[in-house]
């Protein structure tokens, strides 16, 4: 945070929900548990990737250390989309 204030947060698009996440102490206490792994700096990255660092960090959720491994499959032709909202007409 002392970065994006330093450099303008406006060049930093997760500075106000970062900021707004450290403030309040249940969405803090929820997110000092969840981490995003980045692969070559991306956080979406092919199936065979993901089922690898999911295999490497089993022994760390089986040990106790991790509570939970969660992958996430961003293709939108296998996640249903919510039904868009009718548009109102004036």
């Amino acid at each position: 945070m002392t970065a994006a204030e330093e450099h303008g947060v406006e060049n930093y698009p997760l500075y106000q929900w970062t900021k707004a996440t450290i403030e309040n102490p249940a969405k803090k206490e929820k997110y000092l548990k969840s981490f995003t792994l980045y692969v070559d700096d991306r956080e979406v990255y092919a199936k065979e990737v993901a089922d690898a660092l999911e295999a490497a960090l089993q022994p760390l959720s089986t040990s106790g250390l991790i509570t939970r491994i969660s992958k996430y499959d961003t293709n939108p032709a296998n996640n249903p989309q919510s039904p868009q909202r009718p548009r109102e007409r004036p």
